[in-house]
């Protein structure tokens, strides 16, 4: 390097970009990274509050609300609270990368809960695993998602242990089930993950798969799946979709005149579907992680905040995004006890993204869920699983998910 080209690169201030390859003792802390938040801890919330997604969306915001009341009134972590700071990731694939960017980068979040769907999760996450954040999907149930790499998990059982028992139910209740349509959102990587699930149980049962139909998350008009499938003359329908396109199939389906029993897959597994098929909606089976009726104290407690905010039953979208602030929480306590005179919040950020991402995978939690643990992959392991059925009031516009036994 001549002297001239030294004394260029001086003039343009390269000893700052020296001092800026310094070691990690020198990296901005949280809180020097987080002025905005108070000196509390930043978690991002990535979920769908528009588009078609924000059925589910919005019930994810809401038990992640309730994480962070809860928790702060109990003392955040070791007396520091915590900020929940949430992006929008709409419903598709770069709505994602966007909120996770800016969670990222901007926000210095310590962690993030979220995408809503499989499908965004297979862009977004990626992104934060490079980042080395930590990230815990909340209802990313298809095939492959712990394994896009070590930063990244779920509170949200996958489709292969979840879906059967839907199934397995609707054999229970009418045992000469012989023949089963299917239909799926073929622009969803969960839907396609969850048929392939349904459609191998079905073969499994030595049932008749009569017909496959797919159709897309933005369609409003099934008339010819129905059709299709309706002249398939099956016992049984399996619907893997979300809450508004899913409801609108079901509710043509019955307009249509079929009258057997339907199965709807995990993206149906909102309230937010009764308005969509309203009465029409009776009678729909769907396989369950979350029971309300879940005997352990912090479920109690969520469902009784829950029960007191919003005047009916907290949903399996939203018990899973309180789970995931909690399991954030509950492992930022334990690094917190671990190092007392250290603060969480005065740690260089990408430190403290680092050891939260060991330690939440070490941990055990009482949830709204049960209880759960983490295999090393990020997978999680629950033991509790359950089947509802969909009771429509006599109104037609409201209505329950009624467990079975």
């Amino acid at each position: 390097m001549t002297s001239a080209w030294f004394r260029w690169l001086l003039s343009i201030g390269f000893p700052v970009l020296l001092t800026a390859c310094g070691t990690s003792s020198n990296a901005p802390s949280v809180g020097e990274n987080t002025s905005s938040t108070g000196g509390a801890i930043p978690i991002g919330i990535a979920v769908a509050q528009t588009s078609n997604v924000a059925l589910l969306g919005q019930e994810q915001v809401a038990g992640a609300k309730l994480a962070e009341k809860y928790f702060n009134d109990k003392g955040g972590v070791n007396g520091t609270p915590i900020k929940l700071i949430f992006q929008d990731t709409a419903g598709d694939e770069q709505g994602a990368i966007n909120a996770f960017q800016t969670l990222i980068n901007r926000d210095k979040v310590v962690g993030i809960v979220g995408p809503t769907l499989s499908q965004q999760a297979f862009s977004a996450d990626p992104i934060a695993d490079r980042a080395k954040v930590p990230v815990l999907g909340p209802s990313n149930t298809a095939k492959g998602i712990p394994e896009i790499g070590d930063f990244v998990g779920r509170v949200s059982a996958p489709v292969a242990i979840v879906a059967p028992n839907a199934l397995k139910a609707a054999l229970k209740i009418n045992p000469q089930i012989k023949k089963v349509a299917v239909f799926f959102a073929q622009n969803d990587a969960f839907s396609k993950s969850e048929t392939e699930i349904f459609q191998q149980t079905v073969k499994e049962q030595k049932l008749e798969l009569a017909t496959v139909q797919k159709f897309q998350t933005t369609d409003t008009d099934f008339q010819s799946q129905a059709t299709a499938g309706i002249n398939a003359k099956p016992d049984l329908v399996i619907v893997s979709g979300l809450a508004a396109d899913g409801g609108n199939l079901v509710r043509q389906l019955r307009e249509l005149g079929y009258k057997g029993l339907i199965i709807g897959g995990n993206g149906m597994n909102t309230s937010n579907l009764f308005p969509v098929c309203k009465k029409l909606c009776d009678g729909i089976l769907i396989a369950q992680a979350y029971n309300p009726a879940q005997p352990n104290a912090l479920n109690q407690a969520f469902r009784d905040a829950y029960l007191a905010q919003y005047k009916k039953e907290p949903p399996q979208f939203s018990a899973q995004a309180f789970t995931g602030v909690q399991v954030f929480v509950e492992s930022l306590t334990a690094m917190s006890k671990a190092n007392p005179t250290l603060k969480v919040n005065a740690q260089p950020i990408a430190d403290l993204r680092v050891g939260l991402n060991k330690q939440l995978l070490a941990g055990k939690y009482s949830t709204p869920l049960g209880e759960i643990s983490f295999t090393k992959a990020g997978e999680i392991v629950q033991q509790d699983f359950y089947v509802a059925q969909i009771k429509m009031d006599t109104d037609g516009t409201s209505g329950k998910f009624t467990f079975l036994k």
